[in-house]
């Protein structure tokens, strides 16, 4: 039986690597999708796939790499250009040439990244999910509720070392108008491939407890600027778009809005900007409060000025009005002087009658005579006292009575 010519697994891979070399000496660019990326020892070792259109099956994975040199250059602009690392999920465009080793494999060798595919993949993602939202009639929802006058029970989503969530109470608990507000933090991961969920999990438990609360603010910052694609899905879109409160983002990044902005009540570009939106909510709300005291109180002293002139008028007619009587019951006397003695008494009766109750009702509008039976009036600041929540110790009080006023300090 011949002897069958053999090779060691070395020799044999070195034949690989040589004609792997011949046939493929250039660099390529190549689109793939990122199923794996992992930073090692100042070196990023990628796994590529490409999926098929339709059924979204992968037809095709190769692994990558980019050594430390170069991915000390291609990373730190990748960040800048896109706002986000490079992670699971992104479309991207690299520049490659093969090399296989004969003791780890083949892989491909990466040079450069385009940045620039990516944010056109990342551009289309973003169009097809608010395409799609708008479809489903959600986009819009949150800015038609309305932020509820005293909004003062603050549900917050954030990391709960973050330092904008701490910005974000003090600016509430500093804010220089004595205003009160309570805030519960659930705390959520705010960069990364979990931000989806740990937000979505933040609302759920706020919707189980949702009387407690006016309103949730999103807040995220001081964090790192980029890793920023958790805020851009569609199922974190629509549950907030859904959400029966009205939900601020104060993600806190320059670059272009992300969805999750876009569907937000309200967006602001800090977690501190957000909490002066909420102080600013109930200075508004003060401010109508106090307008509208003003207005009653002009009101109340118009109303009561204009009954002080009708009754000085009405005083100043009581005379009149008593002769005028007084003489055409003497005309119709004197016209029912044929008739019985005890018509005439009656209808002098009637008339008698008749004075007194107009003298009675006169005398109802004379605050004179409340004076008169004891009672007094109670002034602060020239504005009647209803309500002892009005004064405080210290302030000066005036008492009218019948016969004066005197002035007191309350204790």
């Amino acid at each position: 039986m011949p002897t069958l010519s053999h090779y060691t697994l070395r020799q044999l891979n070195l034949m690989v690597r040589d004609a792997i070399a011949m046939q493929l000496p250039d660099e390529y660019w190549v689109e793939a999708e990122l199923s794996e990326c992992r930073e090692r020892g100042g070196h990023c070792y990628m796994e590529l796939v490409e999926k098929d259109d339709r059924s979204n099956t992968p037809i095709a994975r190769a692994s990558a790499k980019c050594w430390r040199q170069t991915w000390q250059m291609v990373q730190p602009y990748f960040e800048r250009t896109t706002g986000q690392p490079l992670h699971a999920g992104l479309k991207v465009l690299l520049k490659v040439y093969a090399q296989f080793h004969e003791a780890y494999g083949f892989s491909w060798i990466v040079t450069d990244i385009d940045p620039t595919y990516t944010l056109g993949d990342m551009a289309r993602r973003r169009q097809e999910i608010i395409r799609q939202l708008k479809e489903e009639g959600v986009f819009d929802l949150q800015r038609e509720l309305r932020l509820p006058l005293f909004a003062q029970r603050i549900a917050v989503i954030s990391a709960s070392n973050a330092a904008g969530y701490g910005d974000f109470c003090r600016q509430l608990e500093d804010n220089g108008y004595g205003f009160h507000f309570t805030i519960q933090l659930f705390p959520a991961i705010m960069q990364g491939e979990q931000v989806e969920s740990s937000i979505i999990n933040a609302l759920n438990q706020i919707y189980n407890d949702i009387s407690h609360y006016d309103v949730v603010c999103i807040l995220r910052g001081g964090g790192a600027t980029a890793d920023l694609s958790g805020f851009d899905t569609l199922a974190l879109a629509e549950n907030v778009a859904q959400f029966p409160l009205p939900v601020i983002t104060g993600i806190g990044h320059d670059r272009d809005e992300s969805i999750l902005d876009m569907i937000s009540h309200t967006r602001v570009k800090t977690p501190t900007a957000a909490a002066t939106l909420l102080v600013d909510n109930l200075l508004r709300v003060l401010d109508r409060i106090e307008r509208a005291q003003t207005f009653v109180s002009h009101f109340v002293s118009d109303s009561i000025h204009r009954h002080q002139q009708r009754i000085s008028q009405l005083a100043t007619l009581i005379p009149t009005l008593a002769l005028r009587t007084v003489s055409d019951g003497r005309h119709r006397i004197e016209m029912l002087q044929p008739r019985p003695r005890l018509a005439i008494e009656r209808l002098l009766t009637e008339q008698k009658h008749r004075l007194e109750r107009m003298a009675l009702q006169l005398q109802g509008f004379d605050p004179q005579i409340l004076l008169a039976r004891g009672y007094s009036i109670t002034l602060k600041d020239g504005r009647a006292v209803r309500d002892p929540a009005q004064v405080k110790p210290g302030d000066e009080i005036e008492t009218r009575i019948e016969k004066g006023t005197f002035k007191s300090i309350v204790k």
